[in-house]
C-alpha cells in the first residue's frame, strides 16, 4: 500500500496482513554528481513503486528516507534506526531498505534489517519499452529475496 490517505483505510482494516515496510533511501546533492544522484533517486523510486504494486496488500511503501550526501553516514544510521524503531513499535514485522547509493553497502552490517542495493540503471535516454523491460528484470530478481525473507521468519 502506498503512503496515501486513500489507502490508509484499507491499511487500517487489513493491518495484520501488511507486515512489511519498504523504505527507499534517497540521496540529495546539488554540489557533486548531481545527475547521478538524481538518477539514483528516480531509479529507486520506480523500483519501490513496482515492488509495492507486486506485493500490494502485504507491504506498505513508506515515504523516502532522504539525506544529504555530505551527511556523515553514522548520523544517517542514527536517523534510520529511529525510523526503524518507530515502525517496529507500530507493529511492522519486516523492514526492507532499497538504495542505489553504494555508500550504504559500507555499513550494511549496521543497517537494522534487510538492505537491498541495486546499481542505478540509466533510464533517462531509454525508450519506454526498454525501461519497462529493465525494471521488470530488476523486480524478477527482488521477488525471490522478498518471499525468502517472509518464509525464513
Amino acid at each position: 500500500m502506498k503512503w496515501q490517505t486513500t489507502e490508509m483505510d484499507t491499511y487500517l482494516q487489513a493491518k495484520e496482513y501488511v507486515d512489511t515496510a519498504i523504505i527507499p533511501l534517497i540521496p540529495i546533492s546539488l554540489q557533486q554528481q548531481v545527475k547521478s544522484t538524481v538518477a539514483m533517486g528516480e531509479f529507486i523510486t520506480i523500483i519501490t513503486n513496482e515492488l509495492e504494486r507486486q506485493f500490494h496488500g502485504r507491504v506498505i511503501e513508506i515515504p523516502p528516507f532522504t539525506y544529504v550526501k555530505s551527511e556523515p553516514i553514522n548520523e544517517r544510521l542514527d536517523r534510520l534506526n529511529t525510523w526503524y524503531q518507530d515502525l517496529k513499535d507500530s507493529g511492522v514485522v519486516h523492514v526492507v531498505f532499497l538504495t542505489s547509493d553504494s555508500e550504504w553497502k559500507t555499513v550494511e552490517q549496521e543497517v537494522p534489517e534487510l538492505l537491498l542495493w541495486l546499481p542505478t540503471i540509466p533510464l533517462e535516454h531509454m525508450e519506454q519499452k526498454y525501461k519497462v523491460e529493465a525494471i521488470s528484470d530488476q523486480i524478477k530478481q527482488l521477488i525471490p529475496i522478498m518471499t525468502n525473507k517472509w518464509q525464513n521468519c
